[in-house]
């Protein structure tokens, strides 16, 4: 046998993965002519929907006129007009951009570039970043530090320098008789702690997704929090850092989730998944021209990479880009949103498997309990929402589901289709998934037992 990808990422006697066959617009058909609604946009990535003919032939006419060109002595047209789009959509002075491969190289760039920021002016002993648990934000040896999901990051202790985390300001699973307020203060006085007991000057940045991802299930932070975290980052001289690989690129309803909270404009922004909506693989560091202008009076950025910035990869975003300011999907991405937040809630009436339901525009998770009441989570070896995306692939739509820390946190489903889609397939997906909980309401007891 050969082994593949899906073997070395699952155990002994796990059932075979599906087999994609074809994929067109929001639709995916599997190995036997099955055809599924992509209700999570792949890895929540495939912004404007597969085979999207314009993208595909700025793609072809990119390979005929340049593959490749060595970032360290040659620009690129494709580069240049990528990097000039999205100094646009991002505003707020945000002229500078760093091309590479995807979301865990940009992190690490951006934790480089801060770093070297901290050496210009004379800050060496800047080393720290804080992150929040639980959270993800690559899969990097170097990024190991910083992941909050002992998951990902136990096996590897030895091999990473571990720094500081603070909580997630998550409401759902919170403890009795607390209120959402409360969470709040609770995380902000946490952070506050932590860079005290650090020491101020030795933090380098604070990381956070600004919406979160699958490790929250689409946590959306009160506007006290956002507004806060700016605050007690300006007081210290602490960068903000907003890793928007996820939440970026219109799928929120703006182009930036932190476009959401103009008082929490963040110093350094990494974008990737659907910046290139996944037809080739990029990432971006965007920040403001005045801060790299610092570090090149400095002696310049010390990092690359053999693709950065390379030309194919940025025509397929600038392509990609177009589609999403053409058609308008960003705000089609907040109306859509609202109307498939309201489908998810009705559900979430009828369905005791639904115990929550957050995130904006087209970034939505729901949490999958097993008794909504008590909020009481099925057993990790219950694998129940691993079970759910089964149930809801026979019955016509793929989801992404996620248990972080071994579901000591929750589950859930990421519900995120395609910018592209309109109001008759945010009603086929909110039927797929109805059908979908029906079944995983007869079938999950028998399958637990």
């Amino acid at each position: 046998m050969v082994f593949r990808f899906q073997h070395f990422v699952t155990r002994p006697n796990s059932p075979e993965m599906p087999r994609i066959a074809r994929a067109e617009g929001i639709y995916l058909w599997d190995g036997d002519g099955h055809r599924m609604i992509d209700g999570s946009s792949g890895a929540i990535s495939v912004n404007i929907g597969h085979c999207n003919p314009e993208v595909t032939a700025a793609m072809q006419a990119q390979i005929e006129q340049l593959t490749y060109a060595n970032p360290m002595q040659w620009e690129n047209g494709a580069n240049i007009e990528l990097a000039e789009r999205l100094a646009a959509l991002v505003g707020w002075g945000f002229d500078a951009a760093f091309f590479v491969s995807g979301g865990s190289e940009a992190n690490e760039a951006a934790i480089k570039l801060a770093r070297q920021v901290a050496l210009a002016r004379g800050q060496d002993a800047r080393r720290k970043v804080i992150s929040r648990v639980p959270s993800y934000h690559g899969a990097t040896t170097a990024l190991l530090g910083v992941v909050g999901d002992p998951n990902y990051s136990d096996p590897f202790d030895p091999l990473f320098v571990s720094h500081p985390k603070v909580p997630a300001p998550i409401t759902y699973r919170r403890p009795a008789g607390e209120t959402p307020e409360a969470v709040t203060e609770r995380c902000l006085t946490a952070l506050e702690d932590t860079i005290a007991r650090e020491g101020p000057e030795t933090i380098l940045a604070f990381l956070i997704e600004p919406v979160g991802g699958v490790s929250t299930g689409a946590l959306v932070a009160s506007d006290r929090y956002m507004t806060r975290i700016r605050e007690i980052c300006t007081q210290h001289g602490i960068l903000l850092m907003f890793d928007e690989i996820m939440s970026g690129a219109g799928r929120t309803g703006r182009f930036l989730a932190a476009h959401h909270w103009p008082d929490c404009r963040p110093d350094i922004v990494t974008l990737a998944k659907g910046v290139s909506g996944s037809y080739a693989p990029l990432g971006a560091v965007m920040a403001a021209g005045e801060l790299v202008m610092e570090v090149r009076a400095a002696g310049g950025l010390r990092h690359g990479h053999t693709y950065i910035g390379h030309p194919l990869s940025c025509a397929a975003s600038n392509a990609v880009l177009k589609v999403v300011e053409g058609q308008g999907l960003i705000e089609n991405a907040a109306r859509m949103g609202e109307r498939l937040r309201a489908g998810l809630e009705t559900l979430a009436s009828r369905h005791q498997a639904i115990g929550d339901v957050r995130g904006l525009g087209l970034l939505l998770a729901m949490e999958i309990v097993r008794e909504r009441n008590t909020r009481s989570p099925w057993p990790a070896e219950a694998m129940a929402s691993e079970y759910l995306v089964q149930c809801c692939r026979r019955n016509g739509a793929s989801f992404y589901s996620r248990r972080t820390a071994g579901g000591s946190n929750g589950e859930w489903l990421m519900i995120c289709p395609p910018l592209t889609c309109d109001a008759d397939q945010i009603d086929e997906l909110l039927g797929a998934l109805d059908a979908g909980l029906s079944e995983f309401a007869r079938t999950m007891p028998a399958a637990v037992a």
